[in-house]
């Protein structure tokens, strides 16, 4: 549970730039630029412009949501399974989740591990991407003080290794928690943001979305968890 100070500072980091979630770099990658959920990698793609996923054209007549699941790539997992998403899902208010047309589970593969992040939208899909298969991260830099409290609150641990190198160390629970109670949900709220057109007001609205309909209301399973 985070103290008095750690919840203040919280606060103060969810307000401010985007670059305290992203990545260790201020340059947007360009899956940062489709509304993608914290970058993991130090190198950032800098190209003409390449569509950062398959594109799902979206159709009229909504009757709900699909799933795509690619292979989630050598060493890498997908945390979640369709039935744990729809499941999320259904908890939220109908009209959150009735732009929504694809939840892809889209494949690692060696361009994305340049830099690689949770989740993506982009037009009315979510992407979700995958994990290490032992579920450890590893960064060459250590973590900024946002990224400290993020895993704190979902229950990742950082821990410094040998050479300045570190890792985020997430348990199974952990990473299911966050990325149903924080990825799924940050990402639902970049498409159902219809007001903003700035990446920082985007991102700033996404994130509290997150904590909104996300963190706050699984609170009470988080510490009973813990206990």
């Amino acid at each position: 549970m985070l103290n008095n100070r750690s919840q203040s500072n919280f606060r103060q980091l969810k307000t401010s730039s985007k670059a305290v979630k992203r990545a260790y770099r201020s340059e947007p990658t360009v899956a940062q630029q489709f509304g993608g959920k914290r970058a993991r990698g130090q190198q950032n793609v800098r190209l003409p412009y390449t569509p950062p996923e398959r594109w799902h054209d979206p159709v009229e007549a909504n009757s709900g949501y699909r799933f795509v699941v690619d292979e989630p790539g050598a060493g890498y997992r997908f945390v979640l399974t369709p039935d744990e998403v729809r499941e999320r899902l259904s908890q939220l208010p109908a009209k959150f989740v009735k732009p929504l047309q694809v939840v892809h589970f889209a494949q690692m593969t060696r361009k994305k591990r340049r830099s690689p992040c949770y989740g993506m939208q982009w037009g009315s899909t979510i992407y979700l991407y995958p994990i290490e298969v032992d579920l450890i991260e590893h960064y060459d830099n250590p973590p900024r003080p946002g990224q400290l409290i993020e895993a704190q609150m979902y229950g990742g641990q950082w821990e410094e290794g040998p050479s300045g190198h570190w890792r985020l160390v997430w348990t199974e629970s952990a990473i299911k928690d966050f990325f149903l109670n924080n990825i799924l949900i940050h990402e639902l709220g970049h498409l159902i943001d219809g007001r903003n057109s700035r990446t920082i007001d985007r991102e700033r609205y996404a994130e509290w979305f997150a904590i909104e309909h996300g963190y706050r209301p699984t609170q009470a399973e988080r510490r009973q968890r813990r206990a």
